[in-house]
């Protein structure tokens, strides 16, 4: 990958956690709150992914494989307490 390529697409994707980060701050209802915070988590990985591509390192991909499997699962238990009132 080409560094201004790189440079670029980790600039747009910090502004992009930036942005999410705030969304969590000014959000008033727990949904919302729930999906900048799954937001936050892609955007993490995408930061994982870039890194691992510029460093030629895999252990970034399975830091990024591991935030995804946590987040999934987090998510679909607040989703289901919130929906249900009860996680199983």
């Amino acid at each position: 990958m080409h560094p201004i390529v790189f440079y670029t697409a980790t600039f747009w994707t910090v502004i992009l956690l930036g942005g999410s980060i705030v969304l969590i701050v000014r959000a008033h209802t727990l949904m919302i709150r729930l999906l900048a915070i799954d937001t936050v988590t892609l955007v993490l990985i995408a930061l994982l992914s870039l890194l691992s591509h510029f460093t030629r390192e895999s252990y970034y991909l399975d830091a990024a494989l591991m935030l995804a499997l946590m987040a999934f699962i987090a998510t679909v238990a607040v989703a289901r307490y919130y929906g249900q009132g009860r996680i199983f």
